[in-house]
Parts: C-alpha cells; structure tokens; sequence
C-alpha cells in the first residue's frame, strides 16, 4: 500500500513538474521575441517575472528614462507580443494557453489568479509564478486578464467567454442580486435567476468580486458577518445562527475551532467574555446562550413569570405558566416550580393555579 501512496505523489509531483516546465518555456518563447534588451527588462520588471513587480517610477530610474517612456515603451512592447501571439510566432505559447486554459475550464471558465496558480503549480503559489501566468493571459489572444482594484481580484478567464468588461458587468449583476436579497444567498438560489450553464461558472464570477464572501456555502456582501466575520463576536453569531438552536459557550468555542473561519484559535474564557458584552446573545440557561433575535426572554425566571402572568391578565395553571418560561428560557421545569413558590411575587389562586401577588401587580 505505501508503495503505491509513493507511485501516485511522485506522478502528481511530475506532473506539476511538467506544467510548471510548459510556463517557464512559454514565457523563454515570449521574452526571446522581444529584440532589445531594455524592453526585455521593462516587460520583466513590470510584470514580476523574476519577484517583486516593480513601478514606472522604479523603471525609469534603473533605466535612466522618464516615467511616461517607460509606459509607452511597456505598451508598445505589449501590442508586438499580442501580435506574435496571434501570428504563432511565440514557440511553446500554445502549450501554455492549453494548460491554462483546461484549468480555468474546470475552474468555471474563469478565476483568481491566485487560485489559477495554486491549482497549476500544485502549491501555494509565488508571487513570480502568479506574474507568468498573469503575463502569458495579457499577450494571448485566448484569454482575458483582470486587473486587480478596489472591487476585483486580479483574475483569469477564457477570451471566448468574455473580455474584461463583460466579466465585471457578471460580477455586478450577482452583487446588485444579493444586496436586494438582503441577506446571503447560496449557489443554487442565484442559479434560479440568473442565466448561467452551470451553478459552478456563478460561484466563479462571484469569486471575483471583492465585495462578496462566502461561508458554509453562502454568498453574502463582504461586510455581512453572516459571511465573512470580522471579530469573535460575529463569529459566535454566525455559528448559532447555523445552530438554529441555543449552545453552551464551551460548545461554541469548540464549534469555531473546527469551522472555515481564517482564524479560529479562542479560548473558551473570549468567547464566555463577548457573550455577555454584546446584545445579540442572551443567556437563557447555565451558560447556554441564544441569539436575541429568537425570541427569548432576559431577566431571571421570576422576571419572565411575572411578564408571562401581566401579560396574561388572568391567572395561569402551573403547567401553562411553565410551558410558557420554556419558551422564553432553557432551564428545568423544577426552576420553575421553585420561584413560583416565592409567596412575595405570586399567589395561588387554587390548587393549581397562580396570580401575581398584591405587592407585585
């Protein structure tokens, strides 16, 4: 058995050899093109190809030119790569765009750079190696590069699927859905009204988007903590509201150490501490909270007897008066036979019913 473990990571690592191999000849066919070797630098520094990706400013000083050259230079050398492309005059190109874009296909068509290049390389990517492939998508006639900016991640699609443009305006359409939904939506209910082959090319777009976010299968605009919680707080809404039902605080803790959240390491001590700070919970049991929003009550079991009877305006059986607390607070039906007891606050009517006393009405 260990032998075969060994036979199917070294085919994978192989093949992650390959790909990579099939990229760096592309980009050897693309720079060779290129005449000069001052374009050649420009076009490498500009894009990262060897690290960090470097600005006009920063150009233009190593070379000794302005600005503005460097950006007409950088786009001159742009239009001549695209041509080459198009012409087949790049050796090894075609093998790139094959690999990419057979990714991107079961990507959705379209997708993060980011994730493009973990998928391709089989690792988390380097910045360099995110760079190629983000260069090889802006000379290649076959696929559409997305810059990155305020309201999108830089990203990668299929040209025949649509340029830049038309993947922004699919991106917006799904944004403007969920803020008129008021609240997250999963894959499945954007698919019943939007026009897409398949619910995987939505979730593709809707990656894209800077002003969404996803957990537990819901998309969501990235400033609803449903989605994407920000603190320990949102987190412990977003997991009882999952829940659908009251937790003890430990339980709570336990159920965000094990969730999707980016950081999920609390003690059991933070969350008890924002449990009781914020308005959203309320504790209804021994150290079993539930969301406001559900309908508990706050107070002690003598507060929500005393609501329960003003409310009623006539007196109440001992089974009713109990059924009613159940509703409003998890404790045990003998917590509630005990503070009806308290002859102060309520009085028996008879020999199974209750009244608030004189001095409490």
């Amino acid at each position: 058995m260990t032998n075969i473990n060994f036979r199917v990571e070294g085919d994978k690592g192989n093949l992650m050899d390959q790909h990579t191999s099939t990229i760096e000849k592309a980009i050897k066919g693309s720079l060779n093109i290129i005449e000069q070797d001052r374009e050649r630098e420009i076009i490498s520094r500009r894009f990262g190809l060897s690290g960090q990706k470097e600005t006009l400013e920063q150009i233009g000083e190593l070379l000794n030119i302005t600005r503005e050259r460097v950006r007409q230079l950088e786009k001159a050398i742009l239009v001549r790569l695209r041509i080459g492309a198009e012409e087949g005059q790049i050796e090894d190109l075609a093998a790139a765009e094959k690999l990419i874009i057979r990714n991107l296909t079961e990507l959705g068509r379209v997708a993060r750079t980011t994730d493009l290049a973990d998928r391709i390389y089989g690792h988390k990517a380097t910045p360099a190696e995110r760079a190629k492939l983000t260069f090889i998508s802006a000379i290649s006639n076959n696929l559409t590069a997305i810059d990155e900016n305020d309201l999108y991640y830089a990203a990668i699609g299929i040209a025949e699927y649509g340029d830049a443009k038309t993947v922004h305006a699919r991106v917006d359409k799904i944004v403007d859905i969920i803020k008129k939904n008021k609240e997250p939506m999963t894959i499945e209910q954007l698919d019943e009204v939007l026009d897409y082959e398949h619910p995987d090319h939505i979730r593709a777009v809707a990656s894209i988007s800077k002003l969404l976010a996803s957990l537990n299968g819901l998309w969501g605009l990235a400033k609803w903590p449903t989605v994407n919680p920000r603190n320990i707080r949102d987190k412990i809404f977003v997991v009882l509201e999952a829940k659908k039902e009251p937790m003890h605080f430990s339980d709570i803790a336990e159920a965000i150490s094990k969730s999707e959240f980016r950081r999920k390491n609390v003690t059991i001590q933070a969350i008890h501490n924002e449990l009781i700070k914020d308005p959203r919970f309320i504790l209804i049991g021994r150290g079993i909270y539930a969301l406001n929003s559900w309908g508990y009550a706050r107070g002690t079991v003598a507060d929500i007897i005393t609501n329960i009877l003003k409310e009623a305006g006539e007196p109440l059986t001992r089974e009713e008066i109990v059924k009613r607390v159940l509703r409003a607070r998890k404790v045990k039906e003998t917590t509630v036979l005990l503070n009806l007891q308290n002859k102060k606050l309520f009085s028996k009517v008879d020999k199974d019913s209750y009244e608030l006393s004189p001095e409490n009405q």
